[in-house]
């Protein structure tokens, strides 16, 4: 009988990477274990990417600057703040990042897709994912796609984090194959400081990716068969120690996650509130 193929997204495969013990707590185990509380950071993202979402839902002669305050607050997500004045500062302060990003658009371009799920099929894989928005953009020889990804969070995004995201690559892997143009380039673009980290993927560099990500696959269903056959699972799915285990979803029911510090859940937007809120 031929093998199963691994239905997947950038998330699952993602989880196993950073974490095989994440990775058994979010997808495997029934019933799953509790999660901590929602993190203010996961709340700002999803906010802005759902306002840009909606930004391009608007008919192109109403996209404009005064738009964005109505939009960001209809989609606005209250969790996981220390408090309704942290919350106000940072949504002051997302507001300013989208009304700047908008100004930088080509008035009256339309994406190809926003929020479009590509999915392609290899000899391991079902892999399906939501790119926040594929670009058409001329090429020497046609139109060619562009996969663009929006961040909230770090700063300091170079091309060496776009060379190197697995998701950006298999987004292009797959768009190319859904819309049968070539789709070679990823951006990363950060809104809170306006900067984009390109890179222009070859074929062959795409197949590397797609290689890795089946290799991935192919070890989360061994350690799942082992388990299956009589293995501990603490043993087949062992925690990777380390810094993320502050900020991990399942640390308190974790053996190895509940020693480390966890992070309140509104750390990471912190920094955005020590300073005067307005974008300059």
């Amino acid at each position: 009988m031929p093998e199963r193929l691994f239905v997947c997204t950038p998330s699952k495969l993602g989880a196993y990477l950073d974490c095989p013990r994440r990775y058994r707590y979010a997808y495997l185990d029934r019933p799953a274990p509790q999660k901590g509380p929602p993190w203010a950071h996961n709340s700002l993202g999803a906010s802005v990417h759902t306002a840009l979402k909606n930004w391009y839902a608007l008919p192109a002669d109403r996209r404009r600057p005064e738009a964005l305050g109505r939009l960001l607050k209809g989609t606005w997500v209250r969790e996981g703040y220390r408090d309704e004045e942290q919350e106000r500062a940072v949504f002051t302060r997302a507001l300013g990042w989208l009304e700047s990003y908008v100004g930088t658009l080509e008035a009256g371009e339309e994406p190809l897709g926003v929020e479009r799920v590509v999915a392609v099929k290899t000899a391991v894989l079902a892999f399906n994912g939501r790119a926040d928005r594929i670009d058409s953009r001329p090429g020497p020889n046609g139109p060619e796609l562009a996969i663009v990804d929006y961040k909230t969070g770090r700063t300091g995004l170079d091309a060496d984090d776009a060379r190197g995201s697995a998701a950006l690559a298999l987004y292009a892997y797959a768009a190319e194959r859904v819309f049968r143009r070539p789709c070679r380039r990823v951006e990363l673009h950060h809104l809170p400081t306006g900067t984009v980290a390109a890179h222009d993927h070859t074929p062959e560099t795409l197949a590397r990716q797609v290689s890795r990500a089946e290799e991935t696959a192919r070890d989360i269903v061994a350690a799942e068969r082992a388990v299956a056959d009589g293995a501990d699972p603490d043993d087949a799915f062992p925690t990777t120690a380390g810094p993320r285990c502050g900020w991990c979803d399942f640390r308190r029911v974790c053996p190895t996650g509940s020693q480390v510090e966890g992070r309140e859940p509104w750390a990471a937007v912190d920094r955005l509130t020590e300073a005067d809120p307005t974008r300059s």
